[in-house]
């Protein structure tokens, strides 16, 4: 029964990754070969299944089920937490048996444990589709260009939450109903705003006739006036000039005795200061002339040779150096680098002990890279290129070079930094302990 056909695409416009020094894409029938021999059904038909044309430079996915098919951002919302809750459980089943093959003490198990653990990578939300309500994803084990392997894996799936809007609510709206404020002089000795403050002080010198002289203005109250529509409360201004007549008849005597007393302390310390005549320094004893004088004897200074300044050499740029120009270092582009390359690397065929030879064909960051090792094996694989935030040039392959016998060869991945006149200074990284030095030459086509 024919499958159905989710999605086609070039295999250059993403990043295959994987582990043990292999693509997950390079073995994915055989991934979900052994995942059926493991009785992991479920996860085989989570992932779909490839087909590369004839050139080698697109793949075909096609879904393992049959179903109605639904991309993921058609689905509804029910449907995709469904789904992903399915995603979420079938990865810690991929990563809980791919640890523990990478416990085995077989090689080939090691392999399939870190190819595993990578093969739930897939670029982003585009090439994820429910058929019949399960999820299939495409592309597993690539990411996209210039990118690394997510930590979480279906982070990109999850749906950000709504913001709920702020309700601002009218400071005004809340005075609308309430009743004018009216002070009268039988409240005039009450706080405003605050609550009545505690005085230790005693209040003895504040006597009540102060009061009965300010309360005639109490049969004088004006009739509140009508408060216009959301209009903060206000207070009469006739009752300011009396609550500050109370709260100076208050705290007046209050302060006095304090002002009193703090004054005092401070003209006590003025009258004893006096102005003393101190006598003179004596000389410093640099300046006495019993010192001894034969110890102030000028001696010569002993001169230091100073190394002659060697001249400056600047060496000639070779004609056929990889020279990573400035301005378009700092433009992003990479025109320096398009051409064919020979790269000289420290490496010798373990085989015949003869220098590999390999060389790069780049236009535009995309190209291939030619080796030849042994007896005049060659093996060929698609790289590209790209700058990095910190500056570096990097060049990867994607995956092992296929070689003329059938077997497979690993490429270095190289990085490359601006050294003196800008000419690259390159390694090449085959593993976390295996770093070379690389030189790049120019070649005719």
């Amino acid at each position: 029964m024919a499958k159905t056909l989710l999605r086609s695409g070039k295999l250059d416009d993403f990043q295959s990754v994987g582990g043990g020094g292999q693509a997950v894409f390079a073995s994915a029938l055989q991934i979900r070969e052994t995942l059926r021999l493991r009785k992991q059904q479920a996860l085989v038909e989570c992932l779909a299944i490839p087909q590369v044309n004839d050139d080698g430079d697109r793949v075909d996915w096609y879904s393992p089920v049959e179903g109605d098919v639904v991309s993921w951002k058609a689905a509804e919302d029910e449907q995709r937490d469904r789904a992903l809750h399915q995603l979420e459980t079938m990865a810690d089943t991929a990563l809980s048996l791919a640890r523990k093959c990478q416990q085995s003490d077989k090689t080939a198990q090691q392999l399939f444990g870190a190819l595993l653990e990578k093969a739930l990578q897939f670029p982003g939300e585009n090439h994820v589709f429910l058929v019949d309500g399960k999820p299939v994803i495409t592309f597993w084990g690539f990411v996209n260009l210039n990118e690394s392997a997510r930590e979480e894996l279906f982070g990109c799936l999850h749906t950000l939450p709504v913001d709920e809007p702020l309700l601002i609510v009218d400071a005004e709206d809340d005075l609308i109903d309430e009743e004018p404020l009216k002070v009268t002089l039988s409240h005039a000795d009450e706080p405003l705003l605050a609550a009545p403050l505690t005085l230790t002080t005693a209040v003895e010198p504040v006597e009540e006739p102060a009061l009965e002289q300010v309360s005639e203005p109490e049969v004088v109250e004006p009739a509140p006036m009508a408060v216009p529509e959301k209009k903060a409360r206000r207070v009469p201004l006739w009752s300011l000039p009396v609550a500050a007549v109370i709260v100076a008849a208050i705290a007046g005597p209050l302060l006095w005795p304090r002002q009193t007393t703090s004054a005092e302390p401070a003209i006590a310390h003025v009258e004893p200061q006096t102005v003393e005549v101190q006598p003179a320094p004596e000389p410093l004893p640099e300046l006495k002339a019993a010192l001894p004088l034969h110890l102030a004897s000028v001696t010569e200074p002993v001169k230091e040779e100073k190394p002659e300044p060697k001249p400056v050499v600047i060496a000639a740029i070779p004609k056929d150096a990889l020279v990573m120009e400035a301005d378009q270092m700092r433009a992003g582009t990479t025109k320096f680098l398009n051409g064919n390359w020979r790269v000289l690397v420290d490496v010798k065929d373990p085989v015949s002990g003869k220098p590999l030879s390999l060389r790069y064909q780049i236009l535009n960051n995309k190209g291939s890279a030619r080796l030849v090792h042994g007896d005049n094996v060659v093996c060929k694989a698609d790289i590209f290129s790209g700058l990095h935030q910190n500056g570096e040039l990097l060049i990867k392959s994607r995956g092992h070079a296929r070689c003329s016998d059938g077997s497979r060869y690993p490429l270095p991945e190289i990085s490359c930094k601006a050294g003196t006149s800008d000419v690259a200074e390159c390694t090449g990284r085959y593993d976390a302990s295996t770093v070379v030095p690389l030189t790049f030459r120019k070649v005719g086509a």
